[in-house]
């Protein structure tokens, strides 16, 4: 583990990472696609092949010593997570295939237990799909309503149509920490309260959120959490649902299968496992649990506080720099920005953007980032986007200046 004082040593982080040694089409790798995933400290490719190497076994179930060391890492893992968002209890801590399941699984199991024909959902404009999807199937599924709370032009929520949107019939908000597309921090403690005031619920997609700052989930006060393990520098098939117990424990099992039962019989007359086991089902990823612990163990040694400055000064130097290039648009200039910038250069499809800066070795991502809404309400097919994370540095920033110059001159 690296652990640094600010002022933030980058170039020890980055020397932590790998991947970030390699060289694309003979150019040194610029990795500035974060928010699709994040590259991975050795510490967590170490850990997780330790644990196939020494402890590999399933959990729970065996007497034997292998399974129960691989059971004490898991749960091991959990605890490590629980303290990463500030929880109460590791019986909040969900383990799930990511961010997306884990709102899946609050849109399935939330909605059976709590929303009914004529109730309504409010989700925000600035979503990612895998919070849109979820409650539009819930709505088609129980004759609820899906409202949506509007962005403005600057690619920030609309606060002033949120009293008119939030009635008795409310259930459930579901609104983004951190926009994916455009990097937009959303006022969360202002939606919660309104939402709680009006009896509703809260779901916060936090997976743009952990890995850029300290995320506590007793401070947001929200109701649901979900994260994504591999944005956060652990492995991919991993994710977190954090969830209020007594919400947790009035739902049903998402999922049937072992390990979320107490007692099954037939024909009927199953009872289920104690939280969190009964949203569980199945052989866990284990190895993706302990990578997630190492990686938590790794951004606490940075310092969730150092890691946000740190990024906040990238992220900064990249607006100011993007500005500057002639012919390039900012798509979205929130006043609050963390992890990403999206832009489109005149005369230049976003695709064609990408596909030269690959070719020098710069990785960003291209096209509606699995946010379709946003790009349709500003008008655009699609953007180029860069995103950050806590190896990004100033230098990242430069190289993706002098390549767009490149991408202009080609173009021009």
């Amino acid at each position: 583990m690296t652990t640094t004082t600010t002022p933030y040593d980058v170039a020890a982080v980055r020397a932590d990472v790998p991947i970030l040694s390699r060289t694309v089409h003979g150019k040194p790798l610029v990795y500035l696609d974060h928010a699709a995933t994040s590259q991975k400290p050795r510490a967590v490719i170490e850990r997780i092949t330790r644990y196939y190497e020494e402890e590999n076994a399933n959990v729970h179930r065996g007497v034997h010593t292998l399974s129960q060391e691989a059971t004490d890492a898991f749960e091991e893992a959990r605890r490590a997570v629980q303290r990463f968002l500030g929880a109460a209890s590791d019986r909040e801590i969900v383990f799930t295939r990511g961010a997306t399941e884990a709102i899946n699984l609050v849109a399935r199991s939330f909605g059976e237990a709590f929303v009914r024909a004529g109730d309504e959902i409010v989700v925000s404009e600035l979503e990612h799909h895998a919070n849109v999807v979820p409650w539009q199937l819930l709505a088609a599924r129980t004759g609820a309503v899906v409202r949506v709370l509007p962005m403005t032009d600057a690619g920030e929520l609309d606060l002033d149509a949120l009293p008119g949107l939030l009635t008795e019939r409310t259930r459930l908000v579901a609104v983004t920490h951190t926009s994916n597309a455009l990097g937009t921090v959303t006022p969360l403690r202002t939606i919660i309260d309104a939402a709680h005031a009006a009896g509703a619920c809260v779901l916060v997609d936090g997976a743009q959120a952990a890995p850029h700052a300290p995320v506590d989930v007793q401070a947001i006060g929200a109701d649901f959490l979900a994260v994504a393990g591999h944005k956060m520098g652990g492995p991919t098939g991993i994710g977190v649902l954090w969830g209020r117990e007594d919400l947790l424990e009035a739902m049903p099992p998402f999922l049937g299968g072992g390990d979320m039962i107490d007692r099954v019989r037939l024909p009927e007359g199953t009872t289920f496992n104690v939280l969190p086991h009964k949203f569980e089902a199945g052989t866990p990823h284990v190895a993706g649990a302990v990578g997630l612990h190492a990686a938590v163990d790794y951004l606490d040694g940075l310092g969730m506080e150092n890691v946000a400055a740190h990024e906040a000064d990238v992220v900064g130097y990249a607006v100011e720099r993007l500005s500057a290039v002639d012919g390039l648009r900012l798509v979205g200039t929130p006043r609050r920005r963390a992890g990403a910038v999206s832009f489109l250069l005149d005369g230049v499809h976003p695709y064609d953007t990408g596909t030269v800066l690959d070719r020098l070795g710069i990785a960003v991502r291209t096209g509606h980032h699995c946010a379709q809404p946003i790009m349709e309400r500003l008008g655009v097919p699609g953007t180029v986007r860069a995103s950050f994370g806590f190896y990004s540095s100033r230098d990242d920033v430069d190289a993706l200046v002098e390549g767009l110059a490149t991408v202009q001159r080609l173009f021009s």
